[in-house]
């Protein structure tokens, strides 16, 4: 190569180089930042992990005793107050005497020790077959059958309770279906394909969307005041917003492409008359609000 070659290549790659420092302090700098130095939300260091060692004050020695957690005072116990119900009683009498070996004893106990345990069932899972009969009339002929159980739905292998407990754990539980197959297996030994529980999980949703439905009209009628909140939900690899919108009486979650204010105005109106508190009003910024906006 020229030396007029060589020349222009080196300011090329100095030129690379520059631009690479830059960006590297711009990441420098935006590396330090965080919702208290910026504007950056609280949800978007939820993943972030301190790099400072925490200093624990009056960190116990070699030769001191950790503390066990205790009651706070004024703690109100529920669990050693026993249930609410009692399903069953088992008598627990002895049968021969440890001292003589006899076998009489008197009829009446002398000392009768309670204690009330909650038990998980051998089968909590039962596996029930109905045989519904049509029957024909001696006189008119008629052919006429029962009602099926409520307990079931006509054409689905699983019960009312079943299904609603598997939504349960699908949407509160936020347990994956994998992990469903195995639950079901330990507690009835029963194989349920992924495509029944998926099937069981868009019944459950159509079952209560109209209620979601009339509560989210409800919303922007009824209630004098809301607080408002959204943070980041990923769904298979999207990043998209979830909602909420909740005071003391009710709590309403929306799943939204963004936080602007278009989806806020598609929850509550154009116009909303009671109070609106949320952290972040930049998001709301002009929404017209009658009342008033808080922090």
């Amino acid at each position: 190569m020229s030396k007029a070659q060589l020349v222009e290549i080196l300011l090329a790659q100095q030129k690379v180089i520059e631009e690479l420092q830059r960006e590297i302090e711009k990441f420098k700098f935006s590396r330090d930042l965080d919702s208290k130095t910026s504007s950056k939300p609280p949800s978007t260091e939820l993943l972030k992990k301190s790099e400072k060692a925490k200093q624990k004050e009056d960190s116990p020695t070699s030769n001191q005793k950790k503390e066990t957690p205790r009651r706070k005072p004024g703690h109100q116990g529920k669990t050693r107050k026993g249930f609410c119900r009692i399903d069953r009683i088992e008598i627990l009498e002895p049968s021969v005497c440890s001292n003589c070996g006899q076998r009489e004893f008197l009829d009446e106990p002398v000392v009768v020790e309670t204690q009330q345990v909650a038990q998980l069932l051998e089968k909590p899972i039962e596996i029930v077959e109905y045989h519904r009969h049509r029957c024909q009339y001696r006189r008119c002929g008629a052919v006429t059958s029962w009602s099926w159980s409520s307990d079931l739905i006509p054409g689905q292998d699983l019960g009312v309770k079943l299904q609603a407990f598997l939504g349960w754990l699908g949407n509160y539980g936020h347990l994956p279906y994998e992990k469903q197959q195995e639950m079901l297996w330990e507690l009835g030994k029963i194989e349920i394909g992924i495509g029944t529980l998926v099937n069981t999980n868009q019944r459950v949703e159509l079952a209560i969307k109209p209620h979601v439905e009339q509560l989210s009209e409800w919303v922007k009628t009824e209630q004098p005041s809301i607080h408002v909140d959204e943070t980041p939900w990923p769904v298979k690899g999207i990043k998209e917003w979830l909602w909420v919108f909740t005071n003391q009486d009710f709590c309403l979650f929306c799943a939204a492409d963004t936080r602007s204010r278009a989806e806020l105005e598609s929850q509550l109106g154009s116009i909303y008359s009671g109070v609106l508190s949320s952290d972040d009003l930049s998001v709301y910024n002009g929404y017209p609000v009658r009342s008033q906006q808080k922090c």
